[in-house]
């Protein structure tokens, strides 16, 4: 199968990399069911890529019906390191502003029953997760942000939430009360689940609009989200395209070596069927035929 080191996840707004070039759709069925759609493979600035539309074709799936399992396990199978993942937000600050950028480095669950871990089925592991982000490919994706002209903000917490419903008044207020800085429903699942799969993962954060604490929330249209989702796309091709140019093909994070002390089972008491399923994340530590 074709080889790539960098995934790419797009998001509301970003259904494609015009960019990308020589590619190809690759359809993969992994243990936990189908991914959102085709992989598109290609290159990108000289380097081999993976591209996933994070609600499949025409935008059919809710951040609660993505099967965030099947979307990651498909990278890792494609040989992906790093995992570039464009994201709508809004924002729960006033200098966020409609079509900033926010490169986030903390999460806030506000999820309800959503599966975030490979493991089970006999097999326990604990990753580490207090920095959910990979820093090293945060910091580039920054770097690249200010070098596209954006309006960008290093830092910062996203409240992931459940949805598909937007926040009350309340919720939205108590973010704020909490020193939250942005608010949207699908990242924290992929970052969790890239940790296990030790994947460097981050957030390419796309500020649409204020959430419903600021007073001119009422007079935000559809028209208007839609125009800055199409905008925030261009900005996103254009960063992300920086950043894979940008990448070192080594690494040096701990996100490489996530699962190294995080495997907890006895290895003879694994049943054999888990080990198999996990291979593509757990052979390097384990006999898995």
């Amino acid at each position: 199968m074709d080889n790539v080191q960098i995934g790419i996840v797009g998001g509301s707004g970003l259904y494609d990399m015009a960019e990308v070039s020589d590619r190809r759709e690759v359809t993969i069925t992994t243990p936990f069911g189908d991914p959102s759609g085709p992989y598109v493979l290609g290159t990108l600035r000289g380097k081999r890529v993976a591209f996933l539309a994070r609600h499949g074709a025409g935008h059919r799936l809710s951040p609660s019906e993505l099967n965030y399992r099947a979307n990651i396990y498909g990278f890792k199978t494609l040989g992906a390191e790093y995992l570039l993942s464009a994201s709508a937000v809004g924002s729960l600050k006033e200098e966020y502003k409609p079509l900033d950028i926010v490169i986030p480095d903390q999460f806030f669950d506000r999820t309800k029953g959503r599966v975030s871990t490979f493991f089970g089925r006999g097999l326990v592991a604990h990753v580490g997760f207090a920095h959910p982000f990979c820093r090293n490919l945060s910091a580039i994706a920054a770097e690249s942000g200010r070098t596209a002209g954006a309006t960008l903000h290093r830092g910062g917490t996203y409240v992931c939430m459940e949805g598909p419903q937007f926040s009350t008044l309340a919720e939205s207020r108590l973010y704020r009360s909490w020193g939250m800085d942005i608010i949207g429903m699908t990242n924290l699942q992929e970052a969790k689940l890239a940790r296990e799969a030790e994947i460097c993962y981050t957030t390419i954060a796309l500020v649409t609009d204020y959430d419903c604490w600021h007073p001119d929330h009422d007079s935000v249209t559809v028209e208007m989200i839609i125009a800055n989702l199409t905008q925030n796309a261009k900005t996103a091709q254009a960063i992300i395209a920086d950043a894979v140019e940008r990448l070192p093909y080594e690494r040096t994070c701990e996100c490489a070596t996530a699962l190294k002390y995080a495997l907890i089972t006895r290895p003879d008491a694994i049943p054999h069927q888990t080990k198999k399923d996990l291979a593509p994340l757990v052979g390097k530590y384990l006999q898995t035929t």
